[in-house]
């Protein structure tokens, strides 16, 4: 049995707007190591575990890991909290566009600070929660809630996460990231980032906040895109939720190249049990796009998505 929900939240850059254009697109799936137990849960960490900017963190080291079947350079860049640039940076010799299965790539650990030295002061926002999900694999996913409690839209939010053991021995430190490049006005969104085996499974969190720039007004880079129409089927034990939706541009817009759409899964206390990115081509003014996705609780029950949109020229 399945829970239908419609339309849930729609977190948007530049427009809000609900319209119907049916168009047809080709999602390409990110996938998270979907859930555990409920009882091996790691419980949801409160702003306390935060640590100030001056604090030096271990600098992480750098590993590999080999290419899976539907992985793409921007899914595996989600998957361990790094941006794309520094992916590619650190694997010269991979085309990213034509990774084969089985390709060894080598992952950045903290591109922004490698050598733990205090940095610049960000644009100010809110950690909400902080919450980390051991799964079945011996990794861990950890969650990081932003809210941007501004006027003006954010970009290159991001923030390290250093795990602790039960005895206070430093574990793993990696950075998280939005799943978009920006955080709009009174939006919340997770960085998210994965550590790899082995991480135990009472292993906590301690969070530094490390970059955030301030946008100007109707930067050009960022279009005002829309998402539409959305439908949200939660599966009857609420550890999957199947997502339908549109994005739309306005007529005035340019026409975007890129579109990305960020689904955010809550469980029935508020807390993010889950994240997942679509990505998706271009759209022409006034067009719209259709998206298709499967977000995975890697926590408790799912019981409610919200969404943000991002498109480029």
């Amino acid at each position: 049995m399945q829970r239908l929900l419609p339309s849930v939240s729609c977190l948007l850059i530049f427009l809000t707007a609900c319209a119907s254009q049916p168009t047809v697109s080709t999602p390409e799936p990110v996938d998270l190591v979907p859930y555990l137990t409920a009882t091996r849960t790691t419980p949801q960490w409160t702003p306390d575990r935060l640590v100030a900017a001056e604090t030096p963190f271990p600098s992480p080291t750098p590993f590999t890991y080999t290419v899976q079947q539907g992985e793409t350079i921007s899914s595996i860049a989600l998957k361990f909290g790094v941006s794309m640039d520094d992916l590619i940076a650190a694997n010269p010799e991979v085309n990213p566009s034509a990774m084969s299965i089985g390709t060894m790539l080598n992952i950045p650990s903290n591109p922004d600070n490698p050598t733990g030295e205090p940095t610049p002061t960000p644009a100010p926002f809110t950690v909400e929660q902080i919450a980390c999900y051991p799964t079945s694999n011996k990794g861990m996913w950890c969650f990081v809630l932003a809210y941007n409690a501004s006027p003006d839209f954010m970009e290159n939010l991001s923030a390290q996460v250093t795990l602790i053991g039960s005895n206070g021995t430093f574990i793993a430190t990696q950075t998280a990231l939005l799943p978009l490049n920006i955080l709009p006005p009174n939006t919340s969104l997770p960085l998210s980032v994965y550590f790899p085996p082995d991480v135990p499974v009472d292993a906590k969190p301690q969070v530094q906040i490390l970059t955030a720039i301030r946008l100007s007004a109707n930067d050009p880079r960022y279009l005002p895109a829309a998402v539409n129409n959305t439908l949200v089927q939660i599966d009857a034990d609420g550890h999957f939720a199947n997502i339908t939706g549109e994005v739309r541009l306005p007529a005035e817009s340019n026409a975007a190249t890129q579109t990305w759409v960020a689904a955010v899964a809550y469980d029935e206390s508020g807390r993010v049990v889950g994240v997942k990115r679509w990505e998706g081509g271009g759209i022409q003014p006034e067009g719209s796009l259709n998206f298709e996705m499967t977000v995975a609780s890697l926590g408790g029950v799912l019981t409610r998505v919200e969404f943000a949109v991002e498109a480029r020229p």
